[in-house]
């Protein structure tokens, strides 16, 4: 039987990573910081504690060889490094990225987007292809770019598939943009806005699509590079009507035509220019068909949501979430902005 090692199991996308790789005949062993098991996998599915950063802990998972080893927490050179260096003793790896690391080409991309002039114009779709940020340690998009060139450089000495996800959805996240929408009805909000018209695109990647590329990928090891994302995405005016009917309810969307007044109608998919990824080469090399849309994925996100929130404070529930974004709420500057407008 073929071995797989998933490192990260225990988040949003390495529980269904470890399901579908099991259902798909592999012996998977489920490395994650906690070690936990989580209720949808086989039962022959095993579990491990691993420290990331821990050489000689990684280096034991590894043991005698596997097959594959899927990453879903590596972040920078080093961790590349740490895979390389076991390169005679993996078959193969696939790794995620993010779309994060592309550049418009004039040296515009997510880490600009808060200084003047600094909103990428992406291609729309975005090809793998596209120019990307220069590698580095400074931020999260660098750090990736960075692991991304240690890996390629080795080349067939490990095959390697590097996945490039955009706004990742489902269970179990970080950094849950739907809440924006699911707490603004929890708490009984009767209005919302959304800069640029609410007609933002920004390209979606839910957990169990990437997993479903994993799959794909672990049965066609090679050196690739592809966007993991899901069919076309909705406008975030669209999510916002998709969860308000998932909840049962009816709010009103008021809509800006410009960006955000300070934090009213910024959103977490507020962009100016689209991002939206081409998702045929996918297609192409590994028969990738989406598992699941947006809008059939929210219902088990805002179940989730709705009970993780329960009775407790939203940055305490997500604090990744809160640091990305602590304005998300600021109801008080909504009210004061309404209060404003004219009659």
């Amino acid at each position: 039987m073929r071995r797989a090692v998933v490192i990260g199991a225990g988040g949003q996308i390495g529980r269904p990573a470890v399901d579908a790789l099991a259902r798909d005949g592999w012996e998977v062993t489920a490395a994650s910081r906690g070690g936990g098991r989580h209720e949808n996998w086989p039962g022959e599915v095993r579990t491990r504690r691993l420290d990331r950063d821990d050489d000689a802990a990684l280096g034991a998972l590894i043991g005698d060889g596997c097959d594959l080893v899927v990453d879903l927490v590596a972040y920078g050179a080093r961790h590349a490094r740490q895979l390389t260096g076991l390169a005679d003793r993996i078959g193969a790896a696939v790794v995620v990225s993010s779309v994060s690391v592309y550049e418009d080409g004039k040296g515009r991309g997510f880490d600009t987007m808060g200084e003047p002039d600094g909103l990428p114009r992406y291609p729309v779709p975005i090809a793998e292809d596209q120019v990307t940020v220069a590698p580095g340690d400074t931020t999260y998009s660098t750090r990736k770019v960075a692991l991304e060139r240690e890996l390629r450089a080795v080349g067939d000495r490990l095959p390697t598939t590097v996945l490039r996800p955009g706004a990742i959805h489902g269970p179990y996240s970080p950094l849950p943009r739907e809440l924006y929408f699911v707490k603004r009805n929890l708490d009984g909000r009767p209005r919302r806005v959304l800069a640029f018209r609410g007609e933002s695109l920004f390209h979606t990647s839910a957990a169990r699509n990437i997993a479903e590329l994993i799959r794909l990928a672990a049965a066609r090891p090679g050196s690739r590079v592809l966007n993991a994302c899901d069919p076309l995405p909705p406008a975030v005016s669209e999510i916002g009507a998709t969860v308000d009917a998932v909840m049962g309810v009816e709010r009103e969307t008021v809509l800006l035509d410009g960006p955000a007044q300070g934090s009213v109608g910024s959103s977490p998919w507020s962009v100016e220019h689209s991002v939206v990824c081409d998702m045929s080469a996918a297609e192409r090399e590994l028969g990738y068909r989406p598992v699941v849309s947006h809008p059939e994925s929210l219902p088990e996100t805002v179940e989730w949501l709705t009970s993780t929130l329960s009775g407790q404070d939203w940055r305490e529930a997500f604090p990744t979430l809160a640091r990305a974004y602590p304005d998300l709420f600021d109801y008080a500057a909504e009210d004061a902005w309404f209060a404003a407008r004219p009659a």
